[in-house]
């Protein structure tokens, strides 16, 4: 089983999932895609055959999803819906929901362990936290407070840590797997966004790349020192141009397809996907 994680920002689609997984179901030569496709500003997930571009599977009755994610060997969809605070839990192979966890608030990103025994839920609604979800009772089993709201979350390479970022304290958590507790925290001047980790030769994490808002670049977060090391400044345009201004926030989340938001523009539909490979 090979894992990859990317995360792109691109117009309207924030970010991409990139997710190969082994079905132990199917045969080892089905060579079998689906693509999962979080529709945002509806209530459904599309499941799409890339060898065919079309539609295979709906997953309904899931009201604004915000992420996605798999069960290691492919058996169940992770979903956070965020009109009902719950993780639903969902059959691969029918598509049909078997049960929805409650959580503690508003739900955002995922991430699984790699034994597939838990699921951390980011909780975005004030005041945040890490929901900790038992996949074999599934039953929210922990809540792990003080992380402040939280939007993306992302499990180290060697599976050890949860590397959770809140926009709203500018602040990146580091929680320990084993006793799901926080064991440190970096404080930065802007918005904490999306992340990248680098692992050292022996699997341990080494560094973390942080995005943050205004800055054209980078923060990088050394593991084992738990502080920041280095501002990275990206080039203008190559072709001359400079980087563009900051954009003007809008806020993006808790609203229902079609509602205004404080400037007068409609909030713009958004999806997220990930890509289960056999």
């Amino acid at each position: 089983m090979s894992i990859t994680a990317v995360r792109v920002c691109c117009g309207r689609v924030r970010h991409v999932w990139i997710l190969m997984v082994m079905l132990t179901a199917l045969p080892l030569s089905a060579g079998t895609f689906r693509i999962y496709v979080t529709n945002h500003g509806g209530d459904t997930v599309s499941v799409i055959d890339p060898a065919t571009n079309k539609i295979v599977q709906v997953i309904e009755d899931v009201e604004l999803p915000h992420d996605v994610n798999f069960s290691p060997d492919g058996s169940r969809v992770y979903l956070s819906v965020e009109s009902e605070n719950v993780l639903a839990v969902v059959d691969c192979r029918t598509g049909r929901i078997s049960k929805k966890v409650a959580l503690s608030g508003r739900p955002n990103t995922i991430a699984v362990t790699k034994d597939g025994g838990r699921v951390f839920v980011g909780i975005r609604s004030e005041p945040g936290a890490l929901d900790v979800i038992n996949t074999r009772s599934l039953e929210r089993v922990k809540t792990i407070p003080n992380t402040g709201p939280l939007h993306d979350i992302y499990l180290t390479p060697d599976g050890m840590y949860v590397v959770a970022g809140s926009e709203e304290e500018k602040q990146l958590t580091v929680v320990d797997v084993q006793p799901e507790q926080p064991v440190w925290a970096v404080k930065f001047d802007n918005i904490v966004r999306t992340m990248a980790i680098e692992a050292n030769p022996d699997g341990s994490t080494r560094r973390i790349f942080v995005n943050t808002s205004f800055l054209h670049g980078f923060e990088v977060v050394d593991f084992a020192e738990r502080r920041i090391v280095a501002t990275i400044n990206l080039p203008d345009d190559p072709r001359g141009g400079k980087a563009p201004p900051p954009r003007r926030l809008l806020p993006r989340h808790g609203r229902h397809p079609g509602q205004q938001n404080p400037l007068g523009q409609q909030h713009p539909r958004r999806c997220r996907f990930r890509v289960l490979a056999s």
